[in-house]
């Protein structure tokens, strides 16, 4: 039985986006409507907290030490220190009327991918997913989600995961290192939102699982390489939004968790909504690389062969 426990006491609305930080020790999340990043230093429990101008969508870190912040108005680079911000970029045409960008994650290559989804009815198809490069540079890998998210990479970087979550459908596609570009999504599973909740965000471990936070459904599910279900597991939340690996073996995932959209009946039987928790795995997670930064995974990338796209 996996023991999971309340590590950081909150009422996040919309608590997401949790990124490790291995130089400092600090856990990094945001809560997305606060708008608001936190951290929370695992030797000894130190806090702070940055307000943003903007509701967040996700972010990551940068290999000079800022953040890179998807907010409403675009991409965004945040030095915490001084609380300057930079306007980055902004795909064209975004964010369409009744859109926001939403999960984001620094690829192993260093290019930031993000993805953007129906806010206003959560059922249209409006969707991108978008590359960022360093220089601001954007460009649209994919669209038609309603809700673009579970963005992660295999160990190697050569697979991409990612969901639709109000399609209830989790992805895999080859992605190309050195381009930045991928090849056309394959399903890896369709999930039951009574069984397994609906696909939100998601983390890779070195094995080639995938865990998938089930929101609503108060789950994390295990999916390994062939889209099938080998775990779950039951949270004290029935919110989960995205887990993250961290901790000095890799083998800790940190879940972030919401309030907003909870009945009063599930507030009250999940008064730690919107909390973090945490739990110990048996096999470590894949780092998630840096903005801008050189990562092993492009390091390894010539001795692997490349994606087919």
């Amino acid at each position: 039985m996996t023991s999971v426990e309340v590590l950081i006491e909150s009422r996040a609305e919309l608590g997401e986006s949790p990124v490790w930080d291995a130089e400092t020790g600090c856990l990094l999340w945001a809560d997305l409507y606060a708008p608001a990043i936190e951290s929370w230093r695992l030797a000894d429990g130190h806090r702070q907290r940055w307000v943003l101008p903007e509701t967040l969508g996700s972010f990551g870190r940068c290999d000079d030490g800022r953040l890179v912040v998807a907010m409403r108005s675009g991409t965004h680079l945040f030095e915490a220190a001084s609380g300057a911000l930079e306007f980055l970029c902004c795909p064209p045409g975004e964010p369409l009327a009744g859109t926001r960008f939403n999960d984001g994650k620094v690829g192993p290559d260093g290019r930031l991918l993000v993805g953007t989804m129906d806010e206003q009815c959560r059922s249209r198809p409006l969707g991108s997913l978008y590359s960022v490069s360093r220089s601001g540079e954007t460009t649209r890998l994919h669209q038609g989600f309603i809700v673009a998210n579970g963005l992660a990479w295999s160990a190697d970087g050569r697979r991409l995961y990612f969901s639709d979550t109000r399609r209830d459908t989790l992805y895999v596609a080859d992605y190309c290192l050195e381009s930045g570009n991928m090849g056309a999504p394959r399903v890896l599973a369709v999930t039951d939102p009574a069984v397994h909740g609906r696909p939100d965000g998601g983390a890779t471990d070195v094995a080639g699982g995938y865990w998938s936070a089930g929101v609503f459904g108060g789950v994390l599910n295990y999916w390994d390489d062939r889209g099938r279900l080998a775990r779950q597991v039951s949270l004290p939340c029935t919110g989960p939004t995205m887990p993250c690996f961290g901790g000095p073996d890799m083998k800790t995932l940190f879940v972030t968790t919401l309030r907003k959209g909870l009945s009063e009946a599930d507030l009250a039987a999940f008064p730690l909504s919107g909390s973090v928790l945490a739990l110990e795995v048996e096999v470590p997670g894949v780092p998630v690389s840096t903005f801008g930064g050189a990562s092993r995974h492009a390091e390894l990338a010539p001795s692997s062969p490349p994606a087919l796209l």
